[in-house]
């Protein structure tokens, strides 16, 4: 259990940062457009790319074991600069919501720009196959509970926020509000980057 609940507290804290994906789902909830089929992609997405990096990690640090403690390092160094990122977007960047007025009209189309906003995004193979990848290492022989763990965090917040973008709207329409959250991301990352320098499993 304490390996899934790192496995869902890394994806859950990694995805919650604004990004276009993010911001996509949340006004396509607020549209009511396609809802459930954006959502569904986005996850199964992140799920796909999530195991692909637990299984090639896993696989190759088992030859080249030398390649954790590097990945260690390297995943902290990551989740430092990504830290400083939010806090910086938190303190210089109006992040006031703004629903997009060409939002797709078909399911097709939905789907199509769903799939862009997550596969042609390079944060999106840096966050799952490279730093969850890595990361999964420190809890062998358990790396898939810890997939399961970050993949259940894709599902429950794509979801929740694309169905709940109607609760959402009053108060992601306030800048001060996105500026909260980008503090709460950017203090979890260093939190977690610290248990990777010290080598704990926490």
């Amino acid at each position: 259990m304490t390996t899934y609940l790192a496995g869902f507290s890394l994806g859950l804290s990694l995805i919650l940062a604004i990004g276009s994906q993010n911001a996509f789902v949340l006004k396509q909830g607020l549209k009511k457009d396609n809802v459930f089929l954006i959502c569904l992609v986005c996850a199964v997405s992140d799920a796909i790319l999530i195991s692909l990096g637990v299984a090639g990690f896993g696989a190759i640090v088992t030859t080249y074991p030398q390649i954790e403690m590097f990945a260690r390092y390297g995943g902290a160094l990551f989740l430092c600069v990504y830290a400083v990122l939010s806090f910086k977007t938190a303190f210089t960047t109006d992040h006031a919501l703004e629903v997009s007025k060409d939002a797709p009209k078909s399911a097709m189309s939905a789907v199509l720009i769903s799939l862009a906003f997550t596969w042609l995004n390079p944060h999106v193979y840096l966050d799952t196959v490279v730093l969850l990848g890595s990361i999964s290492t420190q809890y062998s022989p358990n790396q898939l509970v810890f997939a399961l763990g970050a993949i259940t965090a894709s599902f429950v917040f794509f979801f929740s926020l694309g169905f709940g973008a109607r609760l959402l709207a009053p108060i992601f329409s306030k800048s001060k509000s996105w500026k909260v959250l980008e503090v709460f991301v950017g203090t979890t990352m260093l939190v977690i980057a610290y248990f990777l320098i010290v080598g704990t499993s926490a």
